[in-house]
């Protein structure tokens, strides 16, 4: 059963752990859900552009830049949160086409009821493993999937696997795109085999990135874009370099990889957990 506190923050418990909903003192309408104590969205219900993690940011950035503006697009998201990607997207891309796939179901109703979004969209959210729903999708159904799942804050190990990215594959149109939220820190193994594997499927690919974090200097998340056809490399890098969170695009990605293998599912391994203490320092 979720509970306020007195600076009213939810606190409830979900399937997953504890899911916090807690409300952001800088934006009246503005929310980010933690679980166990680990950021995994912010949303403004006023805003849906506004977006608070360079992450999303990058993420965001992709979407806007694969298609026309306004174009709409069939996009599949696997994992939810707090469904700050769908939001967007529906706001800048209206008519889109959009499923989510969150496995906590009891995280889904919280969302649904503390955070609502509009029941206009096209927007279908189902509870469900990323990996099986991926598996039954129509072929050639999409033009985008977002795979940003996480247990905890560890991406699963059947996501991580050339099997998985062939499922994604299978689910993309032809001139469509896997965007994939990458976590690792130094000295990047995790991310570079990850960068490995979906390349062994869809060739054409980049990641977006902290210059610290693709220097395998500190911890944290890597956006990784990959499909059949070329990216557009130079607006990515241009968008990347002007946003508040600066980036930088890797393109460069067999010296990246420095011969990193794919993985499959017999040796698949989920991705590294962040060094203690690091969602608390960030406040």
């Amino acid at each position: 059963m979720t509970r306020r506190k007195r600076s009213q923050r939810q606190v409830s418990a979900v399937a997953t752990g504890v899911a916090e909903l807690v409300p952001d003192p800088d934006r009246s309408t503005g929310w980010t859900l933690t679980l166990d104590g680990a950021p995994q969205s912010h949303v403004d219900l006023a805003d849906p552009t506004y977006l608070e993690f360079e992450y999303v940011r990058r993420i965001a950035a992709t979407i806007d830049l694969i298609a026309a503006p306004h174009q709409p697009l069939r996009v599949l998201h696997l994992g939810g949160g707090a469904l700050t990607v769908p939001r967007y997207v529906a706001a800048t891309r209206p008519g889109s086409r959009q499923r989510v796939v969150e496995i906590d179901g009891s995280l889904v109703e919280l969302v649904r009821r503390a955070l609502p979004w509009d029941p206009g969209w096209h927007l279908k959210v189902r509870v469900g493993d990323a990996r099986e729903a991926v598996t039954t999708v129509r072929a050639g159904g999409y033009d985008v999937v977002v795979c940003d799942v996480f247990a905890g804050a560890r991406t699963p190990a059947h996501l991580t696997s050339v099997e998985f990215v062939e499922a994604v594959s299978r689910a993309l149109a032809p001139d469509g795109w896997l965007i994939a939220n990458v976590t690792d820190g130094p000295p990047l193994r995790h991310a570079k085999v990850q960068v490995a594997t979906m390349r062994a499927v869809l060739p054409e690919a980049i990641v977006i990135a902290d210059s610290t974090v693709l220097r395998g200097r500190r911890f944290g998340n890597l956006v990784v874009v990959a499909g059949r056809t070329a990216p557009p490399t130079a607006a990515l890098t241009r968008r990347a370099a002007g946003d508040w969170f600066p980036g930088r695009v890797e393109s460069d990605l067999d010296r990246f990889c420095g011969g990193a293998p794919p993985v499959h599912d017999a040796d698949a391994v989920g991705s590294p957990a962040p060094p203690e203490g690091l969602f608390r320092a960030r406040g």
